[in-house]
């Protein structure tokens, strides 16, 4: 299967970016106060589908690299905050009492997906930090 790994890694990087950027959208949809836009079957369905799409294509590549390649331990920073980071997303779609807690988890949320993109990056569990703390 290594052979398909520039094609596997490409659909794992496009679904990457789907799926921020359809968070940022439904997250700026409820902060303008149009939740019932942000929650319509189709963008959730969406959401649904690109996702699926990242986890089984992260999966496949995690199956074909060698294991070394995540002996640092930027794998597991990223796979915690990826947990920190969807738990953030509830709360800023539709868990959050209120609209100033939305607000805060959703730029938290994008904080967080930033930073994970960084790990990615980098291989490293510092991600852009690396270059200060490193």
């Amino acid at each position: 299967m290594f052979e398909f790994y520039a094609q596997i890694k490409w659909v794992h990087v496009a679904a990457v970016i789907s799926s921020g950027g359809l968070f940022a959208l439904r997250g700026l949809l409820v902060l303008a106060g149009q939740s019932r836009w942000a929650m319509t079957p189709l963008l959730r369905y969406l959401s649904y589908t690109v996702d699926t799409v990242l986890l089984t294509a992260a999966l496949m590549l995690l199956t074909i690299l060698p294991s070394a390649m995540f002996s640092s331990g930027w794998l597991h920073v990223k796979v915690a905050l990826l947990v920190v980071y969807v738990v953030l997303g509830t709360f800023a779609l539709k868990r959050g009492r209120t609209a100033g807690v939305r607000a805060v988890c959703y730029m938290l949320a994008v904080l967080v997906f930033a930073f994970m993109i960084t790990i990615a990056r980098s291989h490293h569990p510092y991600g852009f930090a690396l270059r200060w703390l490193g």
